[in-house]
């Protein structure tokens, strides 16, 4: 086969490649888990905790079956999984682990919420919480998302005078500047005003006369009377 044929099988199954990506990217970014912006939440020892997840999905979805996992260095087990029926059910737990947990979800005003609230907090709850979801609308298609939890004696006050100062300064600056850009401006005007009066002024003294004028040394000069 030719060089040309060869190059041209290539791109016929590069295309046919890049064409079944874009049939399935959709499927692939239609179920989407969240549990917030925050890879890493700090709670107190003996504090309860809520720990966020909501889940969306633009097939909707049908039985769909969602889970909490806990894992650290030591152990890894399931916490609580559950079934959501449709978008007017709430979810409806199945298995809980631990009875300090409990359910918070909804999926009320479209919020699917499967967040779960962890009561009574001890040092050993440190470690990774992942919220799992799977639709079987979607040919099973699942997806998950993780979040850190670490249980501390005391929440350490966060210092912010430093970043206040420089909040200052800056804000300090940059009232200095717009400051001086409007005197500048102010001045310009100013200036500009002031040589139009003296243009106006010079081009008026022009045209009269001198006498007139009432400068010294001057005499107008006189026309003998017109002969009728």
């Amino acid at each position: 086969m030719s060089r040309a044929g060869n190059r041209g099988n290539t791109q016929a199954r590069w295309l046919g490649t890049g064409l079944l990506g874009l049939f399935l990217l959709p499927m692939y970014l239609s179920l989407e888990v969240s549990v917030g912006k925050a890879t890493t939440i700090y709670a107190i020892n003996g504090s309860s905790i809520l720990l966020p997840c909501t889940f969306s999905s633009c097939y909707g979805f049908e039985n769909l079956y969602f889970k909490w996992s806990y894992n650290n260095s030591e152990t890894s087990r399931i916490l609580i999984d559950g079934i959501v029926k449709n978008d007017k059910s709430d979810p409806k737990v199945r298995v809980k682990d631990d009875d300090r947990i409990t359910l918070e979800g909804s999926t009320k005003e479209k919020t699917n919420n499967i967040s779960i609230l962890l009561s009574d907090l001890e040092f050993s709850d440190t470690g990774r919480y992942t919220c799992f979801v799977r639709n079987p609308k979607e040919k099973d298609l699942n997806n998950s998302a993780t979040i850190f939890l670490q249980v501390v004696d005391k929440l350490e006050k966060v210092d912010n005078t430093v970043t206040l100062i420089i909040l200052a300064v800056v804000g300090g600056v940059i009232g200095l500047l717009v400051c001086i850009l409007l005197l500048k401006k102010l001045i310009t005007f100013i200036l500009k005003k002031t040589r139009e009066k003296k243009k106006e002024c010079l081009v008026s003294s022009s045209g009269n006369d001198n006498t007139e004028n009432g400068l010294p040394g001057s005499k107008a000069e006189e026309k003998p009377p017109t002969k009728v």
